[in-house]
């Protein structure tokens, strides 16, 4: 797997980026449509084209990665925590930003719920780049021995060790 690590990571943090300006681009066009029929038929347009696509591909690519890297899916607090968000994208836009469009297309609907829901996804998508920019510390569990590793703990920063012998001996 580790020939295909880099370019999987490559497709990830594409669709991933990509799905943080599609969705801020929602946010802008809900800000600015005032009843517009038109921008929200643009909103749903650009979320079957953008939106739909590039958060199944951040999903998919993302638990690839998990599968195939140190970091894993569930291992870490910050990689589970990523996976919640971009489930949290999707389905904020399945159960909110979507149907309120649709609604607002068709005289009905809540402007102010669209926009709520739009800042939602930005918000949720920024937390997920800088989640894997600064990649916070912090193990769910131990590891144990049926994990296929030694029973201590890995760090990621290289491992200091004490001597055992006194100063004199050294």
């Amino acid at each position: 797997m580790k020939p295909f690590r880099k370019p999987l990571l490559l497709v990830h943090v594409i669709a991933s980026v990509g799905l943080l300006g599609a969705t801020s681009s929602s946010l802008l066009l809900a800000l600015v449509a005032d009843g517009d029929r038109d921008v929200y038929d643009l909103i749903s347009l650009q979320s079957a084209v953008f939106g739909i696509p590039l958060s199944m591909i951040a999903l998919l690519s993302g638990i690839a990665l998990g599968a195939a890297t140190k970091w894993g899916t569930l291992r870490y607090w910050w990689t589970t925590l990523k996976l919640g968000l971009i489930l949290g994208v999707i389905f904020n836009g399945m159960l909110n930003i979507g149907p309120t469009t649709a609604q607002l297309a068709d005289g009905e609907g809540s402007t102010t719920r669209l926009t709520v829901a739009a800042a939602f996804s930005v918000t949720m998508m920024a937390v997920a780049v800088g989640l894997s920019i600064y990649k916070p510390g912090g193990r769910l569990r131990k590891r144990s021995a049926s994990d296929g590793a030694n029973a201590t703990t890995r760090s990621t920063t290289p491992s200091r060790r004490m001597s055992t012998a006194s100063p004199r001996e050294v």
